[in-house]
């Protein structure tokens, strides 16, 4: 699903395998996945406490001044093509969040998503941004408040660098935006 735009990601197994262990070795981390009848997996989403991040991640927010202490980090949300449109992308962040605020006990979740030129060729004519569905969920689009991923593109043969902008949303009534 990496595969598609925005994102253009070429990965292979060995570095997902790498990456996969990265939460599970996170005391924190949680994955949400969404199994059809017959218990098939059909998507994923995952979080974490910000302070067991990737660094990029926690380097942006503490350059920014934010305490990585009170966020939880929502890394991938992936749900195959046939089912989305059901609700799972709303349950996926409905669950992490609770998971985050009563769980952790953290004031705010945060994810990042890669930022590409609205002119880019390789944007398919149909895309559309999922900025009106994270909006809908309550989360705020921080675009000065970045960091940068590397990895393989379709086509590439060598990782380049790309930029993630973060959204934020208050886990709890009357927690301010920060």
């Amino acid at each position: 699903m990496f595969r598609e735009w925005p994102y253009l990601y070429d990965g292979d197994e060995e570095y997902e395998r790498r990456y996969l262990a990265t939460y599970a070795a996170s005391p924190g981390a949680a994955m949400v996945l969404a199994i059809a009848p017959g218990e098939e997996v059909v998507g994923v989403s995952t979080c974490q406490p910000m302070t067991e991040a990737a660094e990029p991640v926690r380097t942006a927010f503490e350059r920014r001044g934010l305490d990585p202490r009170r966020f939880c980090y929502f890394g991938e949300s992936v749900l195959l093509p046939a089912w989305r449109g059901r609700g799972a992308g709303v349950r996926f962040f409905e669950m992490r969040e609770a998971y985050a605020r009563d769980t952790l006990g953290l004031d705010y979740a945060a994810f990042c998503a890669v930022q590409r030129d609205p002119d880019d060729p390789r944007r398919p004519k149909d895309y559309v941004p999922l900025d009106a569905f994270w909006r809908r969920r309550g989360y705020t689009f921080y675009p000065d408040l970045r960091c940068v991923f590397h990895w393989r593109e379709i086509g590439q043969t060598e990782e380049t660098p790309h930029e993630l902008a973060f959204w934020i949303k208050p886990l709890a009534e009357g927690v301010p935006l920060p």
